[in-house]
């Protein structure tokens, strides 16, 4: 079993930063592959970017490449999105999500713990 908790979210504007961190429980953190998703207002929730088990690769949705950056840090059970530029479209609920396997980083279904989420809002 793994707890997963964001924090990090708020409200800044348009071209500001932001380090989402998600904080994990037990001792198998390593072993997991994680992601970060958004779900946007009236949008079906969505891929950001993922790392595998020990940080060696990364993957992002095309609409954050550049301007976010995810890593983790074994050690601290924990999971960062760095998100620079921000845009008023980067307006969303945050969710970090926890997965032993998959073939594509980007299938929900795959990932097997999330966490509650944290509201990420930029204004224009």
């Amino acid at each position: 079993q793994v707890q997963l908790v964001e924090s990090g979210g708020g409200l800044v504007q348009a071209g500001a930063s932001l380090r989402l961190s998600c904080a994990a429980s037990g001792r198998t953190f390593s072993r997991y592959n994680m992601g970060w998703f958004r779900q946007a207002p009236g949008k079906e929730r969505e891929f950001v970017a993922a790392i595998n088990w020990s940080g060696g690769n990364t993957y992002y949705a095309d609409s954050v490449k550049g301007r976010f950056a995810i890593s983790r840090d074994n050690a601290k059970n924990t999971v960062y999105l760095q998100m620079n530029t921000l845009k008023p479209e980067d307006t969303a609920v945050y969710y970090c999500a926890a997965t032993i396997f998959t073939t594509r980083w980007g299938r929900q279904r795959d990932y097997d713990y999330w966490g509650q989420g944290t509201q990420v809002t930029v204004s224009s």
